[in-house]
């Protein structure tokens, strides 16, 4: 007998009379009996949702069949269902497409008993099931455990206005989901063996059942891939190796072990270690480590300031480095005092080791002071090797040491700027500089990325990962030529990245270039190519559909290029007009190539915007003139960038409808959002989340404020340059704004306080501006949290849907009409 001969999807406006549409029963898939002729259901046990949600993965995968129990069970068109009665469970699944938000009912008519999931999640209901969906592929799965006639089953589906409609669908790729990109698996940690003939990594996901909690999975593995052994509760960068790669060190649960990497014997080396941290080791027999103590001052009415520090709640815990060692468990104090000490390298065979430490001392920009200090441990005697601004990190080399900091370091050592510019000291720089702090030689001046995080080698030479314009790449310095070497990594962003000790190192990193996820690949640094170890494309990205990545740049008025990118919608059709959103930073670094992220390019393109992305002027990573640009600037020709960036956008892509553009950024990009609301109503919507809206509030409140202005505002200050903190700030021109703004903040934000967006929240209120205000409570400057994350995402999308597809229905669902 034929299942249905008429199975309907409706379609309808809750005020008019309902329009039925016949849904292709071909499309509707049909697997039973599950649990083959068994007539107890899961209903009949005390398990009922633990049966249920254990099968679930199985019966969501795309395959055409499902093994239960060593037999096959094939999926099928519903059309070809000719039972009456099927005994046991049975599963009806359909994917459709939406182009928009959609709310409506699902109905089931004829079904007794069901749990149905939507994209996984389950949703409450039988017969009458609540959808409300964003633009995208979607899943319905229904797990019947009790249908008396499958011939009075009937599925429908009522919208709530004549544009809610669903379209089932079978096409093979689906759209990139919010869900996908943040639970996609993650090699999170990393760490390289000296020899490079082991590894240990830590991969990181998240599912529904965990919610905000991470799922890591930590492993050592031998250069082939073979798992050799397994951590619990451990990242792979809380080990050290020993110099000749046979043992490791970690602290866990306040006590400090050692693992033999050949037999995996654990040894307790030392308990009673809270706070420590970073421990290594110092040479065979020896470990070395930072062990803090908080300074919190429990129980007391006041706190009184003793410096701008003090608006860190970390800033009176005491940080000092020990030596442990390992045979007898004795406990060596390398420093001590009232200032905490920062381990940055050490040299057992100079039986030496540097340290660094920060003075308080606000007389210059950025208003702080770091010394660097060598400690000998034959007399336990300090030597001061040198007191700087500007710094970043030190390690030492066969000769001397390697010193990142910027321009201005050893004054002035590695500029490389026209007169009277001030440096961008965010714009990392290479020095060596010999053992007393004498001699510096500037080895990157006329290197234009922008140096971060380095690796010394045994013989001098050095791997490094610096800012190349908007990407984050792998370099290799030779000593010996004072050269550097692009590393080709196949990746436009590396993440993390470990280097064995030899000659030519064996390399170990992850990355994603903007448009693939993340691998882990290895190289050697006289390598052509990477070989990837593990791609999340085949687990996480099978058949998903990626936006098409275009190229565009533009001269300013000033002939600089200002490089940018375009992110296409997968299904494209350039006889449309297309929303748009143009996203930027603004402050001194680039806009990275990432795959995802806070701000995931790819999945507002899946959601049918162009998404424009500019570079403007005051970044680091093109160069020191460039990013210098940003001193004592506070958006002036950051503005003219994206301004004149857009237009130009606009003329290169007619598809966009210039009607339509939405802008948005965050922290300085917040700032900028705000800045250009006031200069320009080139805009429809924009969003401004944890900007700054009063240059000299954010200077005296917020957590870093005084020492990025340090750099931002160099010596300019309320009193000297009173136009600069005013004019420059956004909430002073309030008046001029006329496009709608929504501000989003963190209620616990610390670098840029929220009080930032109620400045101009308030502003905007008074002069009967169109101004929303969205805090998310318990967050800092950023929203890091799953659940929070999602909401977020949906929040930016929901008011551009709002404002640029005049689509509320997003909006008033979350927030309200």
């Amino acid at each position: 007998m034929k299942l249905r001969t008429a199975v309907t999807l409706l379609f309808t406006a809750v005020s008019a009379q309902l329009s039925a549409s016949p849904l292709d029963e071909s499309k509707i898939q049909f697997l039973g009996p599950i649990a083959g002729e068994s007539t107890i259901k899961p209903a009949d046990t005390a398990h009922r949702d633990a049966i249920i949600e254990n099968l679930l993965p199985s019966l969501q995968q795309d395959a055409k069949q499902v093994t239960l129990f060593n037999n096959e069970s094939k999926w099928q068109a519903l059309n070809k269902v000719s039972q009456l009665t099927i005994p046991g469970l049975q599963a009806l699944k359909f994917n459709f497409t939406t182009q928009r938000f959609v709310s409506g009912k699902l109905k089931l008519e004829g079904i007794e008993k069901a749990k149905v999931f939507l994209n996984g999640e389950p949703v409450s209901g039988v017969k009458e099931v609540q959808l409300d969906v964003v633009k995208g592929d979607h899943q319905i799965l229904v797990i019947a455990e009790q249908v008396n006639d499958w011939n009075k089953v009937d599925l429908s589906f009522e919208g709530e206005a004549a544009h809610d409609i669903i379209t089932l669908t079978e096409k093979q790729t689906k759209a990139l989901s919010a869900k996908q990109l943040f639970d996609a698996p993650t090699v999170s940690a990393i760490s390289l063996s000296p020899n490079g003939e082991y590894y240990i990594s830590t991969v990181r996901h998240y599912d529904d059942e965990k919610g905000n909690s991470a799922i890591t999975e930590t492993a050592l593995y031998n250069e082939d891939g073979d798992m050799l052994y397994s951590f619990d509760g451990m990242s792979a960068n809380s080990f050290a190796w020993r110099d000749d790669s046979s043992k490791l060190t970690y602290l866990k649960d306040n006590k400090a072990y050692t693992l033999d990497v050949k037999t995996f014997k654990r040894t307790q080396v030392a308990t009673k270690l809270n706070g420590a941290n970073s421990i290594e080791f110092f040479d065979n027999d020896t470990l070395i480590f930072a062990w803090t103590n908080s300074g919190k001052e429990e129980g007391k009415l006041t706190k009184h300031y003793q410096g701008l520090e003090d608006r860190w709640s970390y800033a009176r815990t005491q940080s000092q480095i020990f030596l442990l060692d390992i045979k007898s468990g004795l406990l060596n104090p390398v420093t001590v005092g009232a200032q905490s000490h920062s381990l940055a390298d050490f040299d057992a065979q100079a039986n030496t080791v540097l340290a660094t430490r920060n003075k308080q001392d606000y007389a210059q920009p950025p208003h702080m002071l770091t010394e660097l200090v060598e400690i000998d441990l034959s007399n336990n005697q300090q030597n001061v090797i040198g007191q700087y601004r500007t710094f970043s990190g030190a390690q030492y080399t066969k000769n001397g040491i390697y010193v990142t900091a910027g321009p201005d370091f050893a004054e002035g050592a590695g500029r490389n700027l026209p007169e009277g510019m001030l440096a961008n000291n965010y714009d990392g720089q290479l020095y060596w500089i010999d053992r007393k702090g004498n001699n510096v030689k500037a080895l990157s001046k006329n290197f234009d990325p922008a140096i971060g995080s380095f690796t010394v080698l045994n013989n001098g030479d050095v791997v490094l990962k610096a800012t190349d314009q908007d990407r984050q790449q792998l370099f290799f310095f030779d000593e010996s030529k004072s050269t550097f070497k692009r590393l080709n990594t196949g990746l436009d962003v590396v993440a993390n990245y470990s280097v064995s000790s030899e000659r030519n190192p064996e390399i170990l990193f992850t990355g994603t270039t903007a448009s693939t996820p993340q691998q882990l690949k290895t190289m050697s640094a006289s390598d052509k190519r990477a070989d990837t170890l593990w791609d999340s494309t085949n687990i996480a990205y099978q058949n998903a559909e990626i936006a098409n990545l275009e190229e565009f740049n533009f001269t300013n008025t000033e002939g600089v290029e200002i490089k940018g990118r375009v992110y296409l919608p997968h299904d494209l059709d350039k006889a449309k007009k297309y929303p748009a959103l143009v996203y930027y930073y603004g402050g001194t670094s680039p806009v990275t190539r990432g795959f995802t992220g806070r701000y995931p390019f790819n999945l507002w393109a899946a959601k049918g915007y162009v998404v424009y992305v500019l570079q403007p002027t005051g970044a680091t990573g093109f160069g020191q003139k460039f990013s210098a640009e940003h001193v004592n600037a506070w958006g002036e020709h950051t503005a003219n960038d994206i301004i004149m960036g857009t237009k130009e956008f606009v003329k290169a892509y007619p598809f966009v409808d210039d009607k339509r553009l939405g802008n948005l950024g965050a922290s300085y990009g917040g700032f900028m959002t705000m800045l250009l609301t006031t200069k320009t109503d080139l805009f429809s919507a924009s969003i401004s989340h944890a900007g700054i809206s009063n240059i000299t509030s954010y200077w005296g409140q917020g957590w870093w404020g005084y020492l990025y202005s340090g750099e931002a505002s160099k010596g300019s200050f309320p009193w000297n340059n009173p136009a600069l903190y005013s004019q420059h700030s956004p909430v002073f021109n309030a008046d001029k704004v006329t496009t709608p703004l929504l501000l989003i903040h963190g209620d616990a934000d610390t670098n840029v306080p929220p009080g930032e967006s109620h400045n101009m929240y308030t502003a905007l209120k008074i002069l009967g501006q169109d101004v929303e205000l969205v805090e998310y409570k318990g967050a800092d400057h950023q929203i890091l949290a799953r659940d929070q994350r999602f909401h977020w995402w949906n929040t930016m999308l929901a008011y551009f849907d709002k404002h640029l597809k005049q689509e509320p229905q997003w909006w008033e669902h979350l927030y309200g009409k």
